[in-house]
C-alpha cells in the first residue's frame, strides 16, 4: 500500500507538470528526453540564456516489453524454464529544475524497475554553466566554454553511456539490450568540461562508493576513482557529423569498484541463462557479463561516431584491467561494440540496424572465455516522445567450464519494446 501511495503521488505530480509547463519545458543546455536527444552527448553548452525565474521541469518516461527467447545450455546446471509474455513495465521521474541564471539540478527517480518494484532514487547533480551567482559577468570568458557538474551522478565514463536504455529511459537507444560489458556508475564526484570549436575535455573524481556512507571497512571509508575524456566532435556540413573521444575511469584503492554493476535498475533480458532459483530481483542482471574487478581497476574506452545524411556508425573499444580484492595480479577483460543505423522516413521516424558485441575476458578462474551478442533492430518513431522497437538477439557462450551454467549457453529470440519519453 505504501508503494503504491508514492507511485500515486509521483503521478499525479506528472500529470500536474504536463499541465503547468505545456506552452514551455525547454531549459538551457539540456538534453531533451525525447528524439530531440538522440546523438546529443555531452550536454549543449550555448552562451544565450533564457533564465527568467525558478523553473521546474517534471518528465519522465516508460517502457514494456513483450519476451519470446528461448535459452539453453550443455546441462550441467539446469535452467529456469520461461516461456513468451510481458515484462515488468518501468518507469521514471525525472526534475529538471533551472534554479539560477547558468544553474540547473537534474533529480532521476526509478518508480519502478526490476531489481526495485518501489521508488528509488538513481541520483542527481548540479549543473554550473555560468558563475553570476558570484558576481554578474564573474570569470563569464572563461565559462562560455566550461560546464561544472557536482553531485551523486551518472559518471561520464565513455560514449556507450549516453546510448544505453537508462532503467525506462530507453528512447536513445536503437536496440533493447544494452552492451554485453555494460559500463556504468553513479558515484559522488565532480567533473569539469572544457567545450571549442568541438574540442571536448573533462576531468573528473569521485569517491568510488556507489552507496555512501562513513563506516569503515579496513581502516578506510572509501578511496577515489578519476576519470578523464578527451575528443572532437565536428558537424562538417549539412549531410556529416563525426566524433570520436577516447576515456579512461581508474581508482586507487577503493573498497569495491562497481564500474560494471552499478546498474541497479535491471537487464532488459529477463531470467536468461539463470537457474530455478533465479528471481526478479536477485538475478536481475541477466545477459551481462561482470568482470569482477573490485579493486584497482583501469578502464579505458574509444568511441567513433559517424554519421552522414540517414547512416551512422557508433564503435566501442574498451579494455579493462584488475582484480578482486583476494588477487595478487591483476586480470583484463577487453570488448568491441559495433553499430550501422540506417534512419529513414520522415523527420527520420523510421530505422533498421545492427550491433555486433564481443568480449574477451580472463576469469578468476583462470579460463579465457569469449561472449558474443548479434541484435537487429527497427523503430519507429509514432511522435518524438513514443518510439516502438523490435529487435532479434542471438548471444552466445564460448569456453565456460563444463560445470558452469554459462558453459555452452545461448539465449536467442525476439524483443517488442514501446518507449514513453516527456
Amino acid at each position: 500500500m505504501k508503494s503504491f501511495f508514492k507511485q500515486a503521488v509521483c503521478a499525479v505530480l506528472v500529470v500536474t507538470g504536463v499541465g503547468l509547463n505545456a506552452q514551455s519545458r525547454n531549459l538551457d543546455n539540456y538534453r531533451q528526453p525525447d528524439k530531440n536527444g538522440i546523438n546529443v552527448f555531452e550536454a549543449p553548452k550555448d552562451t544565450v540564456s533564457t533564465f527568467d525565474g525558478v523553473k521546474v521541469r517534471i518528465g519522465g518516461s516508460s517502457t514494456l516489453q513483450y519476451q519470446a527467447i528461448d535459452h539453453s545450455n550443455s546441462g550441467a546446471v539446469a535452467l529456469k524454464d520461461i516461456g513468451y509474455n510481458f515484462n515488468l513495465a518501468t518507469a521514471n521521474l525525472d526534475l529538471d529544475v533551472a534554479l539560477f541564471d547558468g544553474i540547473r539540478m537534474h533529480l532521476r527517480t526509478y518508480l519502478s524497475s526490476r531489481h526495485h518494484p518501489e521508488p528509488y532514487v538513481k541520483g542527481g547533480y548540479f549543473q554550473i554553466d555560468k558563475l553570476d551567482f558570484v558576481r554578474e559577468g564573474f570569470m563569464e570568458d572563461v565559462m562560455k566554454y566550461v560546464t561544472i557538474k557536482v553531485g551523486h551522478m551518472e559518471n561520464n565514463y565513455g560514449d556507450a553511456h549516453f546510448r544505453r536504455t537508462d532503467n525506462a529511459q530507453a528512447m536513445y537507444n536503437p536496440f533493447v539490450g544494452n552492451l554485453i560489458m555494460d559500463a556504468f556508475t553513479t558515484e559522488v564526484g565532480g567533473e569539469v568540461y572544457f567545450q571549442k570549436n568541438g574540442f571536448i575535455s573533462m576531468l573528473g573524481m569521485t569517491n568510488g562508493k556507489l552507496n555512501q556512507a562513513v563506516n569503515k571497512v579496513d581502516g578506510s571509508t572509501g578511496g577515489a576513482s578519476f576519470l578523464a575524456k578527451l575528443g572532437y566532435d565536428k558537424q562538417a556540413n549539412d549531410d556529416l557529423r563525426y566524433r570520436i573521444t577516447g576515456s579512461v575511469y581508474t581508482t586507487g584503492y577503493v573498497q569495491n569498484s562497481y564500474l560494471y554493476t552499478a546498474d541497479r535498475a535491471g537487464s532488459r533480458y529477463y531470467y536468461v541463462i539463470e537457474d530455478n532459483e533465479a528471481t526478479t530481483t536477485r538475478n536481475f542482471r541477466s545477459g551481462r557479463y561482470n568482470p569482477n574487478m573490485r579493486n584497482k581497476v583501469t578502464a579505458f574506452m574509444i568511441n567513433p561516431f559517424v554519421k552522414y545524411k540517414g547512416l551512422e556508425f557508433f564503435g566501442t573499444f574498451e579494455h579493462t584491467s584488475g582484480k578482486a580484492n583476494t588477487e595478487l595480479t591483476n586480470r583484463t577483460a577487453t570488448q568491441y561494440a559495433g553499430e550501422l543505423i540506417y534512419r529513414f522516413g520522415k523527420d527520420e521516424n523510421l530505422y533498421l540496424g545492427g550491433r555486433y558485441n564481443v568480449v574477451n575476458a580472463e576469469e578468476i578462474s583462470g579460463d579465457e572465455i569469449d561472449i558474443s551478442r548479434f541484435q537487429l533492430g527497427a523503430g519507429w518513431f509514432m511522435t518524438k516522445n513514443i518510439l516502438a522497437k523490435l529487435e532479434y538477439v542471438n548471444h552466445q557462450y564460448s569456453d565456460f567450464p563444463t560445470t558452469s551454467i554459462f558453459n555452452d549457453g545461448e539465449f536467442k529470440g525476439l524483443m517488442v519494446e514501446a518507449v514513453i519519453s516527456f
